[in-house]
């Protein structure tokens, strides 16, 4: 095992995500920060939802998936998707990162990275479900940060 890390320079795990990276606000993904990749990895994905919303809208939103990015990459800069990195579908209809909406009260948010052992065969605009599935058996390592937000 390696030390697989995601980070944020805008927030640490358990911490209030601020309010630029909300939907409603500027709507652009925080900056991440990734370590200890395994060298083995050929791909990483990224997934960020919220699972606090399956009590409000009755499932867990989706907020962000990037599969394919490449396993050499250490930060993801805010407002920036790695070239090559396939974008999903979100839970807002769209493309890439749609930010904290929570409908009710504070919601916690997970930002879930994996480490693969393959490159993923997959279209732009896939969903978290294709990924999930696509991803089966090929998980090498996977870390989490967390962070969440109030309306």
């Amino acid at each position: 095992m390696t030390d697989f890390e995601l980070e944020s320079s805008e927030f640490y795990t358990g911490q209030e995500i601020p309010k630029k990276y909300g939907y409603k606000n500027d709507n652009v993904n925080p900056p991440l920060t990734i370590k200890g990749v395994p060298p083995e990895a050929k791909s990483l994905t990224l997934i960020m939802d919220d699972p606090d919303a399956q009590a409000a809208v009755g499932k867990v939103w989706v907020h962000w998936v990037l599969s394919n990015i490449e396993p050499t990459i250490t930060e993801i800069q805010e407002s920036f998707t790695p070239s090559g990195a396939t974008d999903g579908k979100n839970d807002f209809g769209e493309l890439g990162y749609g930010g904290p909406a929570p409908p009710d009260k504070r919601h916690t948010y997970i930002f879930k990275l994996y480490a693969l052992d393959t490159k993923l065969e997959l279209q732009k605009g896939v969903t978290k479900e294709q990924v999930e599935s696509a991803m089966e058996g090929h998980v090498i390592e996977q870390t989490i940060l967390k962070g969440t937000f109030a309306p």
